[in-house]
């Protein structure tokens, strides 16, 4: 009888773990198969080969030059076959992000790249993609699919643009020119995809994302300061740009204190105040990027090899406000047209409300949630709506801190990958057991990404609040992308010790 149980337990036992090994063998299949079943289609991606030697310095400043002039022209090209793009721009506060141009080659920008790549890279963190990074044929695969998939989110966003009527009325602009703009936005974003993955696979310096949005960004700052425009403004016409307005207040107005009192705080234009504080803001930002925590390692394959491994106190760089910005932005985005459409709705109304802005040509929000996790709208509104502006801080800390703290996770920087990663180089900390890696680093990581995320979200507020030109968010990307830049420099000037 014992025998028989005995038989009977293991046959149970047997068939249990069979079961779980076809189960386990099935899943790794299907993870395997997704990006298997993409195989064929990779011949018809456009793909920049590695290079075949070394690219020295030069010609990667040489090309990164090239990359970026071709980026500007494609911002000043318009689309053919365009009826209009006149009034409020819903796309205005994406914009920021998504380094493109109204009415341009550049509509698109990088939108495309971007939601392609979190959207591999989230699926890649969940573990429904199985992906060895370390496997060349996986990560060819991987980043064939993203970019077919970034091909096909063109296509949908082209697409919803002119079906939307963004560029005039489909039946005005007739179904041959909606078809010949849909081509030209998705050979825009292939070319764009070219430029950045050329960067990235060693030809020029940093990634064509990095580039695009800082070029975007400082263009917008400069523009501001030095536009040649002239507006209609409380005193009369004045030069659009700070810098212009303040010589030209000086030489044609007899007061000059009053000239200079226009200069600083004139509404409606970018004015001396705002430039001031766009460049405290770059300086604050610059000291915080100093902040960091060096832990000593030793690598266990060369005797006597010391060095530090730093954990930066902006650990997730500035993916936190990336992420914030994109949610508020098709928040805004989902609001304005529900807005327009069912303007008596109460649900509608209690989302957000909106006002279209004279100069600028977008819209603003005045009321619901969308105006409450906006920035106050000058210095005065922080004191007259305190409950708008406790909110937003609460709201910009809380979305920066929580996205930082999550992106760790899902980007396969989280403390035990970082630990994994550290031991398949045969690196150890001094001091201490390979087997206490991944609790030394949870010290430190997870604090560096949410505190450095509230402290992202915290100086977005300060340049929100101080009126510096571009917005906090877009201040926060190009000082950060440029610093990385200016890094990405200064590292390899060192290693090549050549410079013009």
């Amino acid at each position: 009888v014992r025998c028989v149980q005995e038989t009977g337990y293991q046959r149970r036992v047997h068939g249990e773990y069979s079961q779980t090994k076809q189960i386990a063998m099935s899943a790794s299949f299907k993870q395997l198969r997704v990006l298997q079943l993409l195989r064929p289609a990779m011949a018809l991606i456009p793909e920049v080969h590695q290079p075949d030697r070394k690219v020295q310095f030069r010609d990667k400043v040489i090309w990164t030059g090239i990359t970026l002039l071709l980026y500007l022209v494609c911002c000043q090209i318009p689309l053919y076959g365009v009826f209009k793009t006149s009034g409020s721009d819903p796309f205005y506060w994406m914009r920021v992000i998504l380094a493109s141009n109204r009415g341009t080659l550049m509509e698109l920008g990088i939108s495309p790249i971007v939601t392609s790549g979190m959207v591999m890279q989230l699926l890649a963190g969940a573990k429904i993609i199985d992906i060895d990074q370390n496997n060349k044929e996986d990560k060819a695969l991987f980043n064939g699919a993203s970019k077919l998939l970034g091909l096909f989110i063109a296509l949908g966003e082209a697409f919803a643009y002119v079906w939307a009527g963004f560029y005039g009325d489909v039946d005005q602009i007739g179904a041959g020119n909606a078809i010949l703009i849909i081509i030209q936005l998705v050979f825009a974003s292939i070319v764009i995809l070219m430029l950045d993955e050329m960067l990235q696979k060693g030809y020029g310096l940093g990634s064509g994302i990095s580039l695009f949005i800082a070029v975007n960004i400082c263009e917008s700052i400069i523009w501001k300061a030095f536009s040649p425009i002239t507006v209609r403004g409380e005193g009369g016409v004045e030069y659009e740009g700070a810098v212009v307005a303040l010589f030209h207040l000086l030489i044609t107005r007899s007061n000059k204190l009053g000239a200079l009192r226009q200069a600083f705080y004139r509404a409606g234009a970018p004015n001396i105040n705002n430039l001031l504080a766009t460049v405290l803001v770059f300086l604050i930002v610059i000291y915080f990027q100093g902040f960091r925590v060096e832990l000593s390692v030793k690598n266990n394959k060369v005797k006597g090899h010391q060095s530090t491994y730093p954990i930066k106190l902006f650990y997730t760089s500035n993916m936190p406000i990336i992420l914030q910005t994109a949610l508020v932005s098709n928040l805004y985005f989902i609001s304005q047209m529900l807005y327009k459409r069912f303007r008596g709705n109460f649900l509608i109304k209690l989302l957000g409300q909106w006002q279209d802005v004279e100069m600028g040509g977008h819209s603003v929000p005045v009321g619901g949630l969308a105006y409450y996790i906006s920035p106050p709208r000058d210095f005065f509104e922080i004191f007259t709506d305190p409950l708008h502006t406790i909110f937003y801080i609460v709201f910009i800390l809380g979305t920066c801190a929580l996205f930082s703290k999550t992106w760790i996770e899902v980007s396969g920087s989280s403390p035990k990958e970082v630990a994994k990663q550290l031991k398949e180089q045969d690196v150890s900390f001094i001091g201490h057991r390979d087997t206490n890696m991944v609790n030394i680093l949870k010290r430190y990581i997870p604090v560096a990404a949410t505190f450095g995320g509230m402290c992202i979200g915290a100086l977005t507020i300060l340049a929100d609040f101080m009126g510096a030109i571009g917005s906090g968010t877009g201040i926060m990307l190009a000082v950060s992308i440029v610093y990385g830049y200016f890094e990405m420099f200064v590292k390899e000037k060192e290693q090549v010790n050549e410079l013009f």
